[in-house]
């Protein structure tokens, strides 16, 4: 018999541009396990989609509820959402 339930927590992931197109959506909800880090967000969403978001995850930068990323194992609250930020170009 389990005393405790494991703790899920949901986070909005929203892609942006070149990951957008590689995900094929702008937005989704990802549950895991918690605690949970930034790596185990991207690990889940590899695992929902094809080897093109696999391809553009590593130049992406990322943005935990508006915050800049450095350390991808960075704990993921509940509830947060997870920006993915392809390389952009332009001026």
């Amino acid at each position: 018999m389990t005393t405790s339930a494991e703790q899920v927590a949901t986070v909005s992931v929203r892609y942006f541009a070149g990951a957008r197109a590689a995900a094929g959506v702008a937005e989704e909800a990802v549950r895991l396990a918690s605690p949970a880090t930034v790596d185990d967000v991207l690990a889940a969403v590899r695992e929902l989609h094809d080897e093109r978001l696999a391809k553009v995850l590593p130049a992406c930068s990322f943005l935990l509820d508006g915050v800049a990323v450095r350390d991808r194992g960075t704990e993921v609250p509940a509830e947060a959402t997870l920006d993915v930020l392809p390389p952009f170009a332009g001026g």
